[in-house]
């Protein structure tokens, strides 16, 4: 096994930064204290529980609450008759109570029609949805529901603005799902924020996805874009029950390292976008080296499930490289797990996809979007990992 130093000092010749300083990141397979991780069993039982610990009290925050205990389902109507007869969908309402109050929040589900046995299903964790249409138009490049169905797979979505309105006004934190919860008064400075609230309601449409009998509960990923992708990020991590996250042009407290990043920074992300992350973030601005966790641990805490991961050679933004310096860091720890990891330290050319590993990473030529040729290579990737669906239809 390549011990994690080993990889931090190829990686940072064989993947320079651009021009921005590169401190050591957190080794993801060394104690905070100092003590490095022996066992398998150490990092399932004790570093994980450190990282995802860091993370939310440093960065995204924690839920006050895990699946909460009147949580209900409702399929509110139902349309066989979709895509040429491809799809069944489902409109299933979402609903819980807590201190504050009773809320509610919608998912569509879509099945293929002609399926003989339980299919795959990927979420996607949709912030360009309005509450009152929780999906873009069918079949968009954004959310190519037949090119997804044709290849056997289910597919759901949810309205991200619904669960948490993505505003960076102080009074989003009263509205949404927040209030349902949080306690009276002052947030405390690691109180959730929308990143943490959209990565929440995952976890509970996953917990309908699960129990349908049309869904393979042991194939379902989670799968998300720029705003979205760093809350599938953070649901993959928490949630085991994922058997994929997807990340895509996630960037900044995504999937891009912090730690040497060009483009947008925890300086500019919070000063753009301060209702994401908890309110302990923003003493990290311009101080990354400070900080104790780096994206890349995110991604190791997804281990030993799979993880993909996107970026577009165009989106300066995100940073291409620094995603994919992640992903090469995360390694040690899938290596430690008796897993192949992204297999390389070498950033790949443009329209390339790296598959052999439990970490699967592509680099497409363009801009920051979602598109038909990244769902090709998340669905490649699930082919290969996870064993290809039945197709539509067939015996």
């Amino acid at each position: 096994m390549i011990r994690p130093t080993a990889f931090f000092l190829v990686l940072l010749v064989a993947v320079p930064a651009g021009g921005a300083d590169l401190s050591a990141p957190p080794d993801p397979l060394v104690f905070r204290d100092g003590r490095p991780v022996a066992s398998v069993d150490q990092w399932r039982c004790e570093r994980r529980h450190e990282i995802l610990e860091l993370f939310r009290t440093h960065v995204y925050g924690r839920a006050p609450v895990e699946r909460p205990a009147d949580l209900t389902f409702e399929i509110v109507a139902t349309n066989e008759h979709l895509l040429g007869e491809l799809a069944v969908r489902q409109d299933v309402a979402i609903s819980f109570s807590g201190p504050g109050g009773r809320f509610q929040f919608h998912l569509s589900l879509y099945t293929p029609k002609h399926a003989t046995v339980p299919a795959p299903c990927f979420l996607l964790i949709n912030h360009r949805a309005r509450p009152d249409r929780p999906e873009p138009r069918i079949d968009s490049p954004y959310w190519p529901v037949a090119r997804i169905l044709g290849r056997g797979y289910a597919t759901a979505t949810f309205a991200a603005s619904e669960v948490a309105p993505d505003r960076r006004e102080n009074a989003s934190a009263a509205e949404g799902v927040f209030p349902i919860f949080d306690p009276p008064g002052p947030r405390a400075p690691d109180a959730w924020a929308t990143i943490a609230a959209w990565a929440w309601a995952a976890s509970r449409a996953l917990d309908f996805l699960v129990a349908q009998p049309a869904i393979d509960a042991s194939r379902i990923a989670v799968i998300g874009h720029s705003r979205s992708g760093k809350s599938a990020l953070w649901a993959g991590a928490q949630d085991e029950r994922f058997a994929l996250v997807v990340s895509n042009d996630s960037g900044c407290t995504g999937a891009a390292l912090a730690r040497g990043k060009t483009g947008e920074r925890i300086a500019d992300i919070n000063r753009q976008f301060p209702h994401w992350f908890c309110e302990n973030y923003c003493a990290y601005g311009d101080r990354e080296d400070d900080l104790p966790v780096d994206q890349h641990l995110l991604l190791a805490a997804i281990a030993p499930r799979l993880l993909a991961v996107g970026s577009a050679t165009d989106d300066a933004t995100a940073d291409p490289r620094a995603e994919f310096r992640s992903c090469v860091l995360a390694g040690p720890v899938y290596q430690l797990l008796g897993c192949a990891d992204v297999g390389t330290t070498e950033f790949p050319v443009p329209d390339t996809a790296l598959h052999a590993g439990r970490i699967g990473y592509h680099l497409r030529a363009g801009g920051h979007g979602l598109t038909e040729f990244d769902w090709d290579r998340y669905l490649d990737f699930a082919d290969q990992q996870l064993g290809a669906p039945r197709k539509t239809g067939s015996q």
